[in-house]
């Protein structure tokens, strides 16, 4: 699988939420993405900025255009280098929160998108890769 195209995007404050839902979207439309897929891929981003303002501090996310010879796909890094996530398969579980929200963030995004991953730590931060394929 090659990876076509790439940027990184800082993620500090709400504005850069929206920003990264504007280049998300932007990419997926250049991809050739439906519109149901690009929704798809533009919410999880979404949720996961989010949570790198809310509870990582701030931090990155890349974006890459992926082309494996039979498919085109999208690909997001989050990463942060906060407090970490003490127990990830909870934090997954619908309805778990450590703050005032519905607790459908973390497994809201697994849903939204083919390939899910994370690696949390707690003192270590979180890095979470999602990957949408076309």
């Amino acid at each position: 699988m090659a990876v076509v195209k790439h940027e990184t995007r800082e993620i500090r404050s709400a504005e850069d939420i929206v920003l990264v839902r504007q280049a998300v979207r932007a990419w997926a439309i250049e991809l050739g993405f439906r519109l149901v897929d690009q929704t798809k891929l533009v919410t999880a981003a979404s949720e996961l900025a989010r949570n790198i303002v809310d509870y990582g501090g701030g931090g990155t996310v890349v974006i890459e255009a992926l082309n494996d010879a039979e498919r085109r796909g999208l690909r997001l890094r989050f990463e942060d280098h906060g407090p970490g996530i003490e127990d990830v398969d909870t934090a997954l579980r619908d309805g778990y929160t450590t703050g005032g929200g519905l607790g459908l963030g973390l497994g809201g995004a697994r849903r939204l998108v083919n390939e899910f991953e994370i690696v949390s730590a707690p003192g270590r931060g979180t890095r979470v890769t999602i990957t949408r394929w076309r």
